[in-house]
């Protein structure tokens, strides 16, 4: 991965460790020559500078999408919850040109397409994938619905990753690992892992 992004991403607000992050930039740039990578839930841009800096190496293009109002964990009150994303004029979580910034900061604004909106609806609208990176709501409900809305998305032989998988219920929430026994149930093979980060090959039939 080049340095300077590599750096750059690790000074971005988030939550995606830098050894995770080189794991998903590796099964990026596997997939990138493939077809268009999509990554559910942006917020600042972290898990973006590592996917798209795989795309932008081959011409590809990753599309990121995120409502940019914030999880359910990322609320007033939460724990995850940052002040500094907050809209004044609107009192409401905005991490949209946050976003933005990074991908100017990166040179990534060609490589990586920001689409706002509920995940969900824009599934219903796509085709396919050859990566999918599952990294939105960790609640029962939007975990399990970005899944179903996004796994049958990946092309055969594509990658699926979730991020956030803790198979000890003390290291964190349940939903990220229950979509990942969903996905191995459904015929997803497993490709790398590293941390909290799994990575799912789809079946070349499909």
């Amino acid at each position: 991965m080049n340095p300077e992004l590599a750096e750059l991403a690790q000074q971005v607000k988030g939550f995606m460790p830098h050894d995770e992050g080189v794991a998903l930039y590796r099964a990026a740039a596997e997939a990138a020559s493939l077809g268009p990578l999509v990554e559910i839930g942006s917020y600042c841009g972290k898990s973006a500078v590592y996917l798209g800096a795989a795309a932008a190496e081959v011409g590809g293009v990753l599309f990121t999408i995120d409502h940019h109002r914030g999880s359910e964990e990322m609320q007033a009150g939460w724990e995850h919850h940052d002040a500094e994303l907050v809209d004044p004029s609107t009192g409401r979580m905005d991490s949209l040109p946050v976003l933005r910034q990074t991908l100017i900061d990166a040179g990534l604004e060609e490589a990586v397409v920001a689409i706002v909106g509920d995940s969900v609806t824009v599934a219903a609208h796509w085709s396919s994938a050859a990566l999918v990176f599952i990294d939105g709501g960790h609640g029962d409900a939007p975990a399990h619905a970005d899944y179903e809305a996004w796994a049958p998305k990946v092309m055969p032989g594509g990658l699926l990753a979730i991020h956030d998988v803790f198979p000890d219920p003390a290291d964190g929430g349940r939903p990220p690992y229950e979509i990942w026994l969903r996905a191995l149930d459904d015929g997803y093979i497993e490709h790398d892992a590293q941390g909290s980060l799994r990575v799912l090959r789809r079946s070349p039939n499909g």
